[in-house]
């Protein structure tokens, strides 16, 4: 029997097998188009979600779990007879999320041991963090082992994005350190990095082929990397950024995967994502 039990966030963007295959419990937040309201992941698809966007006039707007259904989540965890529950969740600079973690942790009292952890990352890279900890889990690791794990690998995951628009990041106020490239943002294709859980300028590039490029060569330059993963929003030059990044990281080493709504909102459509974990 698997003594810790994780939960994390639907903004992580794992696949249903991959949370299956693992025993990881996804709670979603709420996606909201106008007065229309949908449970992430449950009442609305990935693809679904950017059909939506591409034909709302407004941006959608995301919301944080309710503590009830974190709290409904850990118990389910003890139900199953794990001793600990450890929550990962998106950047607490990004989302309300963790406090709704912490508030549930709180409501849980003395029944159940449960750490709420903050991964200062977001999609792929908490992904990436969610994985990590349900391995070390599975293999029968202890809360506080897996706590350390994710103590020394969250300041070592790094999270860069290529937008094809910041329109979407200042309409919903997640601008951040990002907030200088606005003046030119109809002229070039930015990046930006999400690495210390808030949206910082990383980069500004004339097309989307240059900002391609830098990425491949920011993830060279970072020398042995370990869990690459590429994430796009719909991205229809997926496949030509895989190529492109070949030689290095060959396609089977790399975890692929689609951005889902919560950042899919903020980002924007065809966004190209990258994640991986530095050495030390």
């Amino acid at each position: 029997m698997q003594r810790v039990r994780i939960v994390t966030d639907s903004s992580c963007d794992l696949s249903q097998d991959e949370a299956e295959r693992h025993g990881i419990e996804i709670v979603p937040l709420s996606i909201r188009f106008g007065s229309a309201e949908f449970t992430d992941r449950v009442d609305l698809s990935v693809e679904e979600f950017y059909e939506r966007m591409a034909a709302a006039d407004d941006l959608p707007e995301t919301a944080a779990p309710s503590p009830g259904a974190f709290e409904a989540a850990f118990r389910a965890g003890a139900a199953a007879g794990a001793e600990s529950v450890i929550c990962i969740n998106i950047s607490s600079e990004l989302s309300a999320t963790m406090q709704s973690a912490l508030a549930a942790a709180t409501a849980t009292g003395d029944d159940l041991d449960v750490r709420v952890i903050d991964s200062r990352s977001i999609t792929s890279g908490l992904g990436t963090l969610v994985l990590a900890a349900a391995e070390a889990a599975e293999a029968g690791g202890s809360a506080d082992e897996i706590v350390a794990l994710l103590d020394d690998l969250i300041p070592r995951t790094h999270v860069f994005g290529a937008l094809n628009t910041l329109a979407n990041l200042k309409k919903g106020g997640r601008i951040g350190g990002a907030q200088a490239m606005l003046g030119s943002m109809l002229s070039i294709k930015p990046i930006v990095d999400i690495s210390t859980g808030v949206v910082e300028e990383a980069a500004k590039q004339r097309t989307r082929k240059k900002s391609l490029a830098w990425l491949y060569d920011t993830m060279r330059a970072a020398g042995a990397i370990e869990r690459v993963a590429v994430y796009h929003g719909d991205a229809p030059d997926l496949d030509e950024f895989l190529e492109i990044i070949a030689p290095t990281f060959p396609r089977e080493s790399v975890r692929i995967g689609k951005i889902g709504a919560v950042i899919g909102t903020h980002g924007g459509p065809e966004i190209m994502g990258v994640t991986w974990i530095a050495p030390r």
